[in-house]
């Protein structure tokens, strides 16, 4: 069984470690936890990772987050995986710093990497892993607050929530969407 995992985030050196990132640092932090590496290709860095019988293929746009689909559109088509198999690492400011919330579809809730993705497939049946920034910025400060970095007192215990969502992405491919949810969920 094969499935997509895809890490929103921008790239480039200026843009780590912020918190619009926080679904590329899940999937570095799994390829550092089980040591495979990415590779540049077509529209995105790639890596494969054979984990208990299944194929995870984990994705990292170069199109910045506003293009995400057409990375997620051409690696779902190059590897024939259904998009029940697709689990979409976002970011977002609605959640306290650190709570993970799993969904098997909704809105793209005015994350634009998301909105994309939708448009470009044409559904919004997919499963979203959405990491918590908070949301602790002043009115007409939210560009400037998910492009932040995060404070020190919040890179301190980012390890600890990294692991956990990549926890969560190893219980999506291998024990499936509503166990993980009602596990990880809390």
């Amino acid at each position: 069984m094969k499935f997509l995992i895809v890490g929103l985030g921008n790239i480039g050196p200026e843009y780590m470690l912020t918190r619009h990132n926080a679904g590329f640092m899940v999937v570095d932090r799994l390829a550092a936890q089980y040591g495979f590496d990415f590779s540049l290709n077509r529209l995105a860095y790639t890596a494969e990772w054979r984990h208990k019988g299944k194929i995870i293929h984990l994705i990292k746009p170069t199109t910045y987050m506003n293009l995400s689909g057409r990375a997620v559109s051409l690696y779902l088509k190059q590897f024939n995986i259904p998009t029940e198999n697709l689990l979409v690492i976002t970011d977002d400011k609605d959640l306290p710093f650190g709570k993970l919330r799993l969904k098997p579809k909704g809105s793209a809730g005015g994350h634009n990497g998301l909105r994309n993705i939708d448009e470009v497939l044409g559904t919004q049946e997919y499963a979203r892993l959405r990491f918590g920034i908070g949301n602790t910025f002043q009115k007409g400060r939210q560009i400037d607050f998910v492009l932040g970095k995060f404070p020190e007192d919040e890179m301190a215990q980012l390890p600890q929530h990294l692991d956990r969502a990549g926890d969560a992405v190893i219980s999506f491919c291998t024990s499936g969407l509503q166990h993980t949810m009602n596990f990880f969920n809390q």
